[in-house]
């Protein structure tokens, strides 16, 4: 697997799951003038992943062939999001059940995919930094393409683009011929996915990463609400708040692309509470009323550092995870990431009558704790992956 070939498989469905959340609403004001349904219809389309997360990693853990279910993952989101397109002339109703069903393939692109990439691409730190800018290039190029095609097209054809990159990413994995990473599974469905919820509450170094991982995102998820918040506190436009989220996107895509080319050589756990704590100082900083131009500067800076954390973070789960358990360790990880962030974009709407600078430093600060959490990270752990 060329490291093209796994960015030309990985990338697509990311992109489509990045840009639906922002398609979907859009389309149900477009169709039906209603901001609320949009909402829910975009928590259709994320929430189920909550749950399938360890199933779908289970099943990946024990299957002979996981090319083929995570091309199918992508067909399936693929239809999903046609069905979800015609939203209008489809009552919301069944639109809501596609994405529900989209919902439950996505941790096979999200997580899962994640879990083969060094069964190919033999340097650990260099598979995991192209997975990162995987997920950094779907972050950003997804919602700028909902963006240009509902501006220059309407919300229909950009959800119908995102259906078209989900189907795209499911060609792509055709070539990777994933292969199992376990020899054959023994006992149960249930038994797998218990035996995973253990090594991954009770094997320390994993507990550690996987907390400090999950914290991260709380933060994260706050941070679009906290945006639009000081953009408006402070003149009076809530678009502002969009270019304020884009710096940080854009921030993270050049880091990623920096840390494709170099990763660091430092041990992972020091990279990733180390991009954790940066993150949030800049965070923080960036909360003084200096100016517009520094809010941005500040925040943008603070997006530099996610990808190297976020790649030290993949690494640790592989080099932390039995072969039987790894794909389960990586969806459920992935699946408490997206819980953890839907519930800080929550906590951050009822909070932001506190002030937006408040908010701001509180997101940060959360960062910072998630970045010293990894204190606690054993350093003489060895890898139990092989």
């Amino acid at each position: 697997m060329s490291t093209i070939a796994y960015l030309a498989a990985a990338t697509p469905p990311r992109l489509a799951v990045g840009g639906i959340t922002v398609a979907i609403p859009i389309l149900a004001v477009e169709q039906l003038g209603d901001v609320a349904l949009g909402g829910l219809l975009a928590a259709a389309a994320l929430g189920p992943s909550i749950v399938a997360a360890p199933i779908v990693g289970a099943t990946l853990d024990r299957t002979r062939r996981p090319g083929a279910l995570v091309a199918g993952a992508g067909l399936v989101t693929a239809v999903a999001f046609t069905v979800a397109a015609f939203l209008g002339p489809l009552s919301p109703g069944l639109v809501a059940i596609a994405l529900v069903v989209g919902g439950i393939a996505t941790p096979f692109v999200m997580g899962g995919l994640s879990s083969f990439v060094t069964e190919a691409i033999p340097d650990e730190r260099r598979a995991y930094a192209i997975d990162a800018l995987a997920y950094n290039l779907g972050s950003v190029i997804g919602p700028a393409a909902v963006a240009a095609a509902a501006a220059f097209g309407s919300a229909r054809l950009a959800t119908l683009l995102m259906a078209g990159s989900a189907l795209l990413g499911a060609i792509g994995t055709i070539p990777l011929r994933l292969r199992p990473v376990a020899a054959e599974p023994h006992g149960s469905m249930l038994r797998t996915i218990a035996a995973g919820f253990r090594h991954i509450a009770t094997h320390r170094p994993l507990a550690v990463i996987t907390s400090s991982g999950t914290i991260s995102q709380f933060g994260a998820g706050g941070l679009a609400v906290a945006a639009v918040a000081l953009s408006v506190q402070r003149g009076g436009d809530a678009g502002g708040g969009a270019l304020i989220v884009t710096a940080f996107a854009i921030g993270g895509l050049l880091g990623a692309l920096w840390n494709s080319a170099k990763a660091p050589a430092l041990p992972p756990e020091v990279t990733m509470g180390a991009g954790f704590a940066a993150t949030g100082v800049f965070t923080v900083l960036a909360a003084l009323d200096i100016g517009t131009p520094w809010t941005i500067a500040m925040i943008g800076a603070s997006g530099l550092f996610t990808a190297a954390s976020s790649a030290a973070m993949l690494l640790i789960r592989k080099q932390q995870s039995p072969p039987p358990l790894r794909s389960q360790v990586f969806t459920v990880g992935a699946g408490l990431r997206a819980a953890s962030a839907a519930a800080g974009a929550a906590v951050a709407g009822l909070a932001a009558g506190l002030g937006a600078e408040a908010l701001l430093v509180a997101i940060g600060l959360v960062w910072v704790a998630s970045g010293a959490m990894l204190f606690a990270y054993p350093r003489a752990a060895a890898p139990i992956d092989r």
